[in-house]
């Protein structure tokens, strides 16, 4: 690799970093402002206008705090668990594509970090680490409430996973690959060719395993203030505590953005050839992508203020006895369509 190569991809991550973390931002803003509009309340409304900067005093105040360890945890599995669970989440985001490709300086640049032969696998398996960090956060804290929280959270993570990735293997099947780019080019066109419409079925059991993924409410139990106190992350403060919202949100900006790569067309702009129009269709490609994956980060916080909590038995009765027969029954169709398909 030459060094201009090494320069735009070095530009690519710094540019994928800073909108995750300014994604992170606007949406504990919008996290407090939708949740005070949907109970006729004000919200944050002084630090700033319209209290805009108020998630900055949050951070200046995380890091002001007390960083408080508690007695008899083991230490430095407590202080690794979060970074465990942020890292994986701000990493995912690379091989998503968020635009169509662009030419500069005589290059042909893809709007994405790392084209991955096996994009899917890589944001399955990093997410799957993710939960590591929460179950030893549970174990290190030396707590009832984090160590039951820890535990709840592995057996839900376990069970609306396989949901999660049979949905996603009958996207496989219609598109051939396992390159998230390719699956984008098999929808372009229009939206009918878009797989929400294709895989409706695929499509509602990946979005409700994706709730429950990203511990969001109706999915809360590991957290579950009422029962655990804040569960997992009980026994945190300062940057920690901070630590583990941050990869909160990352990762439901991630499950977004590949909401909308799976289903909705990625970056694609129905019955436009962006690529025809250079620099402009660049541009084109990057807002519809932002826009839609925005309605996903707003049905996050819709979904979280409008539905109440599942008790644990309505959890694993649903992911066990509900999303995964369903799931199961979705690739049979779909293998049996395309068997069909070709021998006709």
């Amino acid at each position: 690799m030459d060094l201009l190569g090494f320069i735009i991809i070095l530009v690519k991550v710094l540019v994928v970093f800073a909108g995750t973390m300014l994604t992170v931002l606007i949406m504990i803003y919008a996290e407090r402002r939708v949740s005070a509009f949907i109970q006729g309340r004000l919200g944050p409304n002084r630090v700033g206008p319209k209290g805009i900067f108020q998630p900055l005093a949050d951070g200046i105040k995380f890091l002001m705090k007390e960083d408080i360890i508690p007695a008899g945890v083991d230490k430095p599995i407590f202080i690794l668990a979060p970074a465990i669970l942020l890292i994986p989440a701000l990493m995912t985001f690379a091989v998503i594509p968020f635009g169509s490709d662009i030419t500069l300086f005589g290059r042909q640049i893809p709007l994405q970090v790392a084209d991955v032969n096996v994009g899917i696998l890589y944001i399955l398996a990093l997410t799957s680490i993710g939960v590591y960090g929460i179950v030893l956060a549970g174990w290190s804290s030396n707590s009832k409430y984090s160590l039951l929280g820890g535990l709840r959270s592995s057996a839900q993570l376990i069970s609306y996973e396989l949901a999660m990735g049979l949905a996603v293997v009958s996207i496989i099947l219609l598109s051939g690959s396992l390159k998230l780019n390719d699956i984008v080019g098999d929808q372009q066109g229009h939206f009918l060719s878009w797989n929400v419409f294709k895989q409706p079925l695929a499509f509602l059991i990946f979005l409700v395993a994706v709730y429950a993924e990203t511990n969001r409410l109706p999915f809360d139990l590991s957290e579950a203030e009422q029962e655990l106190v804040g569960g997992y992350h009980t026994e945190y403060s300062s940057m920690k505590f901070a630590m583990f919202f941050m990869a909160e949100y990352a990762n439901m900006i991630t499950a977004a953005a590949l909401t909308v790569t799976l289903f909705f067309g990625g970056w694609d702009v129905p019955f436009v050839n962006e690529a025809a129009l250079g620099l402009w269709g660049a541009m084109l490609s990057v807002t519809s992508f932002i826009l839609k994956m925005g309605f996903f980060l707003f049905l996050f916080i819709w979904v979280r203020w409008t539905f109440p909590r599942f008790r644990y038995d309505q959890l694993m009765r649903l992911g066990w006895k509900v999303m995964l027969p369903l799931a199961l029954f979705n690739i049979f169709l779909t293998a049996g369509y395309l068997t069909f398909k070709a021998v006709i």
